[in-house]
Formats: C-alpha cells, structure tokens, sequence
C-alpha cells in the first residue's frame, strides 16, 4: 500500500519539518551528485536551512569560480560573455520575443472578451479602463474625421460658387462692350432709336407768324424777278454796287 498524495504546504510541526529537511536535502544532494557524474555537468548547490545554516554541492574543486561563471553568464555587460557564433544571445533574444508576442496575444484575446476566467478584478478593472479609454480616443477621431470631411465639402462649394459668380461677372462685362464697339451705323441707329420723338416738345406755329413769314417771302420773289428784269434789258452788265 502507497503513501498518499502529500500536500505541499508548510509543516507546521517543528520536528516534522526538520526531519524532512534532512531527507530532502541529502536527496537533493545525492541527485545533484549523479547529475554531474552521469552527464558531465558543472552543478553547484547551496541550501540554507531555516537556521541560517549552509549546505552546499559543486562538482568542480571550487564553487566559487562555478559562481563566477554564473554571474559572467547573467549579469555581465553586453558582450563579455557572448560566444563566438553567438547563438547564446540569439536564443535569449528569440525567447524574450517570444515571451513579449505570447503577452501581446493575451492581453489581445482578453480584450476580445475571451479567456477572462483566470484574471483577477484588478486585472478586469485594468482591462475596463483600458476600453474605456479606447473607446473614447474612438470616438474624439471619429468627429474629427467628420468635421473635416464637413468643411472640405463646404470650402469646395464656395470656391465652385465664386467661380461661377466671376464668370457671370465676366459676361455681363462683355455684353456692353460687344452691343456699343460694333457697327458704327448700327450704334448710330441704336442712338437714333432711342430719340423717340414723342420726348421732344412740339410748337405749333402762330397764324399771323405764318402769314408775315409768307409775305416777306413773296417780297422777295417778287424783288428777285424785278432785278431779274432790268438785268435781261439791259445791254450792259449790272455793277456790282448796285443793289
């Protein structure tokens, strides 16, 4: 008959939780010794109990230079540890790409609505303000867009209204230049047209204005044909003195 499943959790009781310290420390210890033995690994390892007391394992004659390598592995400057092909970098690189595309995903999918079971409430109340905050960026640019596209077609219409006012302006300019620089007879005609007799005032004349007129002309017939006369009698030519 099997043990149970034992829970992992901390062992309250003092000298339960020291005995297996001491099974699990010396099984951690002799597996870490295989390990470098089997597969020719470099393993060092420290334990400290909840005393303060240290326990440690290296494969090598010195862990302090195992640590050193470690710490050059880590935390060293850019370069100092990289090898020549370089594919130690590449990996770390690809696999931090690739931590950053699988959140990227997550954090798309959770926006979606999707796999939301396992977040927490502040991360659902992060999420909602995130949406929030969207939404209302959404909307700003959509009335921007609008009010643009608004006042594009209203200065299109003007302009198309002032050049249609321009071109009448030019023809009704045209127009008199084309009527009065034409014909010369033809505007004297337009000109003569225009003096409607019926915008002069007509005087009828006097009767006795008429008859003295009348007899002032007989006179000078008269006068005429007696001059006429003397002349044709005579042989010689009328002076020029007389009247």
């Amino acid at each position: 008959m099997g043990r149970g499943k034992v829970v992992l959790e901390r062992i309250e009781n003092k000298i339960s939780r020291q005995v297996t310290f001491s099974k699990r420390r010396n099984g951690l210890l002799k597996k870490a010794y295989e390990l470098s033995l089997l597969c020719d690994a470099e393993v060092a390892l420290i334990i400290f109990s909840s005393r303060g007391k240290l326990f440690e394992f290296c494969s090598s004659t010195d862990i302090n230079k195992t640590l050193q390598r470690y710490q050059q592995c880590c935390y060293s400057t850019e370069g100092t540890n990289i090898p020549e092909d370089g594919s130690q970098t590449l990996y770390q690189e690809v696999s931090r790409l690739r931590a950053r595309c699988e959140s990227l995903q997550r954090s798309q999918r959770n926006f979606l609505g999707e796999e939301l079971e396992p977040l927490t409430v502040k991360e659902l109340k992060k999420i909602e303000k995130q949406l929030d905050k969207t939404l209302s960026e959404a909307r700003k640019r959509k009335v921007h867009t609008r009010t643009r596209a608004h006042t594009h077609i209203m200065t299109q219409l003007m302009f198309d209204r002032v050049e249609e006012l321009r071109k009448r302006l030019e023809e009704a300019q045209r127009l008199p230049a084309i009527h009065g620089v034409g014909d010369p007879s033809k505007g004297d005609g337009n000109r003569q047209s225009m003096m409607h007799p019926s915008k002069f005032n007509y005087v009828e004349p006097q009767p006795s204005l008429q008859m003295d007129q009348h007899q002032q002309f007989v006179s000078q017939e008269q006068g005429f044909d007696y001059r006429t006369s003397i002349r044709g009698k005579n042989k010689y030519p009328t002076p020029k003195w007389f009247p």
